[in-house]
């Protein structure tokens, strides 16, 4: 479910931030709580900045081929002017 969120960068946002905003109001209210609600608190604002900035990003590939790298002219071979 989490990998299909985070191919669909602006719901991963918004799911990111849904997260990640109660999380931080939690840990920078300043009020006293119970150590497992501060506890979640991390756990749940740490996934939600992950989904965040992957949806922010974008997914990075699982697996690049070094073959594809080696084929691949390098960005200054292709200017003459450097």
């Amino acid at each position: 479910m989490i990998l299909r969120l985070v191919r669909r960068r602006p719901l991963a946002i918004l799911v990111g931030l849904a997260l990640a905003l109660p999380a931080g109001w939690v840990e920078l209210s300043g009020r006293d709580r119970v150590w497992w609600l501060e506890g979640l608190a991390l756990v749940v604002g740490a996934t939600g900045l992950a989904i965040f900035w992957t949806g922010l990003t974008g997914a990075s590939p699982d697996w690049v081929d070094e073959e594809e790298v080696r084929e691949r002219p390098s960005p200054r071979a292709e200017d003459p002017g450097r």
